[in-house]
């Protein structure tokens, strides 16, 4: 079996890819991956350094948009799973057009090769804010999508090429939206690894408006577990909301680090709040743990492994200190 696995060098990528190559997925041992990535920012080869060397894995660096790339590595593979995008709400703010070519035309770029290759199943990983905002309950599959950010409608707009392929051509995609992630390898602008960093250096955090946005977290093991549920059990064409089940308050959450730390109150700055910022996110995950979801990491074991992490590694997150792309 053959999988290809565009943007596999970035937080969630990378750590499927791990999982993949350290035999984490029953019946899937004997895979020969191939990672495609472009090494932006967030892509980095450290992420693979415990699989680089793998005799099953190989690192090609490009970019999804790239149709003369794809054309020569689309044939023979089996699967694709799709994580490349661009993925910070601030950064979509300050520079939509970026988000618009990678997250929409880069998928299209993706899913036209897959189906010229004869390629088996497309698994593209979203996100729950398609789904925009909601005040009380939770999404399930069948919400209409109202994204409120660049970020979250370029999202959407790939998950509507996936649909789209899927209903006219019969390419067997499927869609996984997660809730909020947090794990080793998680770029330093993401509000988790931000806070322990700081916390690290003694440098306060910054918290946005009144701190009371609520979002629902998932670590990313159990979030690469339900994307390999999905390309195992799922049903072609179909969406799968992936929840971590622990919601929290953005205030909730930075009492939870400062205590991890020892500190106090006095060690937040308030900031004027995000443009557009939606309020509560929560997903519906019923329909995945109909196929035997569940969700194995607790969210003070994770938050508490994860702090573990960036006090151990600093050199891959102190600015000059990962390693080179």
């Amino acid at each position: 079996m053959r999988i290809l696995v565009a943007g596999g060098a970035g937080f969630i990528g990378s750590h499927y890819v791990r999982s993949m190559l350290s035999g984490l997925y029953p019946g899937y041992e004997d895979a020969r991956v191939t990672v495609l990535d472009k090494l932006t920012y967030a892509g980095n080869t450290a992420n693979l350094g415990p699989v680089a060397d793998h005799p099953r894995h190989t690192f090609v660096r490009g970019d999804i948009t790239d149709a003369g790339l794809l054309a020569d590595l689309m044939p023979g593979q089996d699967i694709v799973v799709n994580f490349a995008a661009e993925t910070h709400v601030d950064r979509s703010i300050t520079g939509p057009g970026d988000f618009v070519v990678t997250n929409v035309h880069g998928t299209q770029c993706l899913l036209q090769a897959a189906l010229e290759a004869g390629v088996r199943t497309v698994v593209q990983v979203s996100t729950d804010e398609v789904y925009g905002s909601i005040a009380a309950g939770s999404w399930d599959e069948s919400r209409p999508l109202l994204p409120n950010s660049p970020y979250s409608a370029s999202k959407a707009g790939a998950d509507l090429l996936c649909r789209a392929y899927h209903q006219t051509y019969g390419l067997d995609t499927r869609i996984t939206r997660c809730t909020n992630n947090y794990g080793p390898y998680q770029h330093p602008e993401k509000i988790i690894p931000l806070f322990v960093t700081n916390l690290i250096d003694g440098r306060r955090v910054p918290l946005y408006g009144d701190g009371e946005h609520v979002r629902e977290w998932l670590h990313v093991d159990d979030h690469c577990g339900g994307i390999q549920l999905v390309l195992e059990k799922g049903r072609p064409g179909e969406v799968y909301n992936i929840g971590g089940g622990t919601e929290l308050t953005n205030r909730e959450l930075t009492e939870r680090l400062l205590s991890a730390f020892g500190v106090g109150w006095d060690m937040v700055e308030t900031v004027p709040d995000r443009l557009g910022h939606d309020r509560r996110y929560s997903v519906d995950s019923r329909k995945i743990r109909a196929i035997g979801y569940e969700p194995q990491v607790g969210f003070d074991e994770g938050l508490e492994r994860v702090v573990r992490w960036y006090r151990d590694h600093e050199s891959w997150w102190r600015p000059g200190g990962r390693a080179a792309r």
